[in-house]
């Protein structure tokens, strides 16, 4: 298997700190440059429809809601696990955008509902596939077994830190 960056950086630790168990960086340090590599990439796709990826995660997550395409602000920055400020500084990008409407919420008066325009909805439906096709190639390196492999042990990390008394 050919070395990476990775390995060179653990390498110079080695020499310089013998005794140092310096393990945990090789995933650490993978993980870390992968997601760097990932969220560039990913972004250059989303550039393709005019989206950053935090707008594009809103527009999802309405589209997969299923009919009516709607949820409620906190629905979504509670699913997105971000601010309510990043939340409006979103929502109101996509509304100006014609992608969003907001409007009040019947069952709160003090509420809105984010609703997913025809013209969201269509972006949409162009978009996510493309998404899943860029990140089929993004894989590309991985075979079914690997990834299948690499899900499971992310998923068991995941856990440990979004469920910590499982």
């Amino acid at each position: 298997m050919q070395n990476d960056h990775v390995d060179f950086i653990i390498s110079q630790w080695q020499t310089e700190m013998s005794g140092l168990d310096v393990s945990p960086m090789a995933v650490i340090g993978r993980l870390s440059r992968v997601a760097e590599h990932l969220n560039k990439l990913l972004q250059d796709n989303y550039s393709k429809f005019s989206l950053n990826g935090g707008e594009f995660d809103v527009l999802a997550s309405l589209r997969r809601s299923g009919k009516p395409y709607q949820l409620t602000p906190t629905e979504l920055y509670n699913s997105l696990m971000i601010t309510s400020g990043t939340m409006t500084n979103r929502l109101d990008r996509l509304e100006k955008t014609g992608l969003i409407t907001r409007s009040q919420n019947p069952d709160d008066r003090r509420g809105t509902i984010v609703t997913l325009t025809p013209k969201g909805i269509s972006l949409m439906d162009k978009a996510y596939p493309a998404h899943i096709a860029h990140e089929e190639n993004l894989l590309k390196a991985l075979s079914l077994k690997d990834r299948e492999e690499l899900s499971d042990l992310l998923r068991k990390l995941l856990v440990s830190y979004e469920n910590p008394e499982t």
